[in-house]
């Protein structure tokens, strides 16, 4: 341990090493932050964080506050998407939110009809999240691909690839990916008629195409209420403005939730149970999302909400009047994703990328999204209040960049390079054989990121997916090497 220094010299450290990161405040960062814009809403957070920091969440018997706190917030949210009898559980995020769902079903699947090898249907376009889950729980994911026009789930393909052992079938209220909203009622229905569960992943949609409808656009029904809906996730760090992590699993009733807690007294200390993934946690996650969702109300919701559509109103004309961007499918509210034409109106991966940098050097974060089961490579934008007065300099610097993207190099992969990662067997390969790869690929750790991006991601798009995983994997574990 190096010896102990001053506070203020801790913290003046802390706040230089935020200077390299992407901001998280004021509109330019354009995915993993959601920013009311209310610099109130923040200080709220912080001080009812501070509050609730000390207290273990852990055992609500002797911290009854959290079970208070929790209900209310529970509460809240089944207020807007729930049904007489519905219970949930307060989480960390939409990762847990999820898990906890799919544990949920597994468990349920295996106790009221006996499934023993459970599976897991759901959209190309459901977060990985699932996908995480099943490998942690042993389902066995059933991929169904997805309209390649509207990038909506194919409610009638969901439906054939229900079998006997379908424990949970999934739709999302939107997708992360393309910002649709998936037919859920069509999709839930699905499922009822063969008795299998459905989960709902609003994580993103749930706190806020509520409150869009309030304004008066029309948004399908995607809650608990719908026919055949058993479950729904929420995220409250999103478009609920708390900060991270804060997230709500709902189930339809009580009986249902239970499957998702885990107890164990097989051993000599305190009785477990453990409600979530988590057991001992600071109570001060749901103390600040609970003082954000009394702080804005309804009424505060919706405001919000409305400021998303009116950016969303001027971004989507704006986007489409620029030469080549083409919008992809019909953005439900708040994410939106574009690709880039070539001269010969294809989508062009190059452009995509070298497009993402050239935002990224104007200070503006664009998410990059690779292709994938021929879905197009594309540029990714979360839109929050904070970017409402923000759409007329982005779509200027897009112009700019646009122009500057087709002015660069075109991004060429070494076939040689595509064919080893092609015939490489990921499971095989020892960390010396991935450095040497990471590195001729221009990803070391060591280093960092590069300054432009579009070299290294169109090389990670030319490989399989397992061997993009792997090298993912060794990269990002370079980054946390002590």
């Amino acid at each position: 341990m190096p010896p102990g220094r001053p506070p203020e010299q801790l913290l003046a450290e802390l706040r230089d090493l935020r200077a390299a990161d992407a901001p998280t405040r004021g509109g330019l960062t354009f995915a993993y932050v959601y920013d009311a814009g209310l610099p109130a809403v923040d200080e709220l957070t912080e001080a009812a964080y501070g509050v609730f920091a000390t207290v273990n969440g852990l055992d609500p018997t002797v911290f009854p506050s959290v079970a208070r706190l929790e209900n209310d917030v529970v509460g809240a949210v089944s207020a807007i998407l729930g049904v007489p009898g519905a219970q949930g559980s307060f989480t960390s995020g939409g990762t847990e939110s999820i898990l906890l769902a799919v544990k949920a079903a597994r468990d349920h699947a295996r106790s009221v009809r006996g499934v023993t090898r459970p599976q897991l249907v759901l959209a190309s376009t459901a977060h990985a999240a699932f996908h995480k889950a099943a490998h942690y729980l042993g389902l066995e994911p059933v991929v169904v691909p997805v309209d390649p026009l509207t990038f909506r789930a194919d409610a009638p393909a969901v439906a054939n690839a229900i079998t006997e052992r379908t424990a949970l079938v999934v739709a999302s209220a939107p997708s992360y990916a393309h910002g649709v909203l998936d037919p859920v009622a069509e999709i839930a229905a699905a499922a009822e008629a063969r008795g299998v569960l459905c989960h709902v992943d609003a994580c993103i949609g749930g706190w806020f195409l509520p409150f869009l409808a309030r304004v008066g656009l029309p948004i399908e029904p995607f809650g608990l209420s719908v026919p055949g809906v058993t479950s729904i996730s929420v995220d409250l760090h999103k478009y609920g403005y708390a900060h991270k992590g804060a997230s709500v699993v709902l189930y339809r009733d009580a009986e249902l939730r239970r499957h998702q807690y885990f107890a164990y007294a097989g051993w000599p200390g305190y009785p477990v149970v453990n409600p979530t993934v988590q057991g001992t946690k600071s109570g001060g996650l749901l103390a600040q999302a609970w003082a954000v969702l009394h702080h804005l109300g309804h009424d505060g919701y919706t405001a919000l909400a409305r400021r998303v559509a009116l950016a969303a109103d001027q971004l989507l004309p704006g986007l489409r009047s620029l030469d080549g961007i083409r919008v992809l499918g019909d953005p439900a509210g708040s994410l939106i994703a574009f690709t880039v034409h070539s001269s010969a109106g294809t989508p062009d991966l190059g452009l995509v990328l070298h497009l993402a940098d050239e935002m990224r050097e104007r200070g503006w974060y664009l998410q990059p999204q690779l292709s994938c089961d021929g879905l197009p490579p594309n540029l990714h934008l979360t839109l929050t209040p904070a970017t409402s007065d923000r759409v007329e300099p982005l779509l200027a610097d897009l112009a700019e960049a646009l122009t500057a993207a087709r002015a660069c190099e075109p991004v060429t992969v070494d076939p040689a390079l595509v064919e080893l990662g092609a015939t490489l067997d990921p499971d095989t390969l020892t960390p010396e054989d991935v450095a040497g790869f990471l590195a001729f690929a221009g990803l070391d750790g060591a280093q960092g990121l590069p300054t432009r991006t579009a070299p290294v991601l169109a090389l990670l798009d030319a490989l399989p997916p397992r061997m993009k995983e792997r090298m993912l994997t060794e990269f990002v574990g370079s980054l946390f090497r002590i």
